[in-house]
């Protein structure tokens, strides 16, 4: 009887433990302050891991309240901030990925998750037909420095259909079930190697879903409720300058007059006083051809945004960095404009080019110098070179299908022979 009674006690301890191997690993993303936060996911009823930060403690705490049993949170997210990133830290006594004091290699990806919205069925139990876990994967193994995603991670909005047997059983909606087969379980291996960055996509607005992005990754403190924006920041990450915007909300061929002036307002806040050679990071691209099933010849994007920052634009403001259209585009316009590169292949549904992305187009009252596009699934590879950045734009069997150069504002893109 005694030896049951403590197999039964033993039991009962190890239900925390085995719901907790189910849980992710901590990662490490920069918040709007310019510092970073050690993110953690914990079952409910247990207490935020302990976090070390160059020899010393880091207060952790929760992130908003887990649901009740049912809901779509069960989950506790603990976050340990620090405004001035350490030289090293650990979590739990497992170290994790901090930035190191030059940056030299970016991995850069986007739209990433699989797509279940009523007919739009992808097959998420392929890895083959969704490639996400192959991508973080080949990513991680180049060992950037930082990570950047341009947004869109949630895409399982609507159930399989019973006779779709490539995505059965999949989780939908806005929930914690959805964000871990989306997301953080495919992504896994490259949250473990460098800091993200992470910027918000259409997918993670309110009604999709936003829920779960402000709960699990917004970067503002205590932004745990869903709106429709958040204020833009700036990042300072060894010389690299960073501007990060929500466009998460605009429309791409309407421009209401209430959201330009919201957006407007926020636009002049983030690029006065702009420091040299930075990168506007931004969801949806400011200028680029509509892409995909349904487009027409001469739809641009991205009109919301495109009246928002007319006349505001900085000399010291290089490129454009975004997704949305799920293929890898570069647009050059000459000195007179910031280049726009696209990174949005990272493992939603490919959407076919069916317009000429080509030199001489016109995208918002200017021609286009240079364009280059492709629609194969991958990820991008920035390194540091003399006077600016060397691209690598890899496809889901590691092979290099593009290199890219940017300088100041002239991006060349070019396809690679085999």
């Amino acid at each position: 009887m005694l030896l049951l009674r403590w197999i039964a006690i033993l039991c009962l301890f190890a239900i925390p433990v085995a719901r907790a191997a189910d849980l992710p690993e901590p990662w490490v993303e920069f918040a709007s302050d310019g510092g970073i936060d050690i993110r953690a996911i914990t079952a409910p009823g247990m207490s935020c891991p302990k976090v070390v930060a160059d020899g010393a403690a880091l207060p952790s705490k929760a992130r908003g309240q887990p649901d009740a049993a049912g809901g779509p949170y069960p989950v506790q997210v603990c976050v340990a901030h620090t405004a001035t990133p350490p030289r090293a830290a650990t979590v739990d006594g497992v170290p994790v990925p901090v930035p190191p004091a030059t940056i030299k290699r970016i991995v850069v990806i986007g739209d990433t998750g699989c797509r279940l919205k009523g007919n739009f069925v992808q097959d998420c139990n392929d890895p083959v037909k969704w490639p996400f876990a192959t991508v973080a994967r080949l990513a991680a193994a180049r060992r950037p420095d930082l990570v950047i995603h341009v947004g869109d991670y949630h895409y399982r909005e609507t159930p399989c259909p019973a006779d779709h047997p490539g995505c059965a059983g999949s989780p939908y909606g806005d929930n914690w079930a959805v964000w871990q087969k989306d997301f953080l379980d495919p992504a896994a291996p490259l949250l473990a190697v460098a800091p993200w960055v992470m910027v918000r996509g259409n997918h993670e607005i309110c009604s999709r879903g936003g829920h779960g992005w402000f709960r699990l990754f917004d970067p503002h403190p205590d932004a745990v409720e869903c709106t429709a924006t958040t204020p833009p920041y700036a990042l300072h990450i060894d010389t690299l300058n960073l501007l990060i915007f929500d466009g998460a909300d605009a429309d791409d061929s309407n421009a209401d007059p209430g959201k330009v002036a919201v957006y407007r307002e926020q636009m002049q806040s983030l690029l006065t006083n702009a420091p040299p050679r930075a990168w506007l990071l931004t969801h949806h691209p400011i200028w680029a051809l509509v892409e995909g099933e349904g487009a027409k010849q001469g739809d641009t994007l991205n009109a919301t945004q495109q009246a928002a920052i007319r006349d505001l634009i900085p000399a010291d403001l290089d490129m454009v960095l975004s997704g949305h259209v799920h293929d890898f585009t570069s647009y050059d316009f000459g000195p007179q404009r910031p280049s726009q590169l696209i990174i949005g292949e990272g493992g939603d549904a490919n959407d076919a080019i069916v317009q000429p992305v080509t030199a001489g187009i016109t995208l918002d009252g200017m021609k286009v110098r240079r364009a280059f596009a492709m629609p194969d699934w991958g990820y991008v590879v920035l390194h540091r070179v003399t006077e600016g950045w060397a691209a690598a734009v890899y496809a889901i069997n590691d092979r290099v299908l593009a290199r890219c150069s940017l300088r100041g504002r002239n991006l060349t893109c070019h396809s690679v022979p085999h």
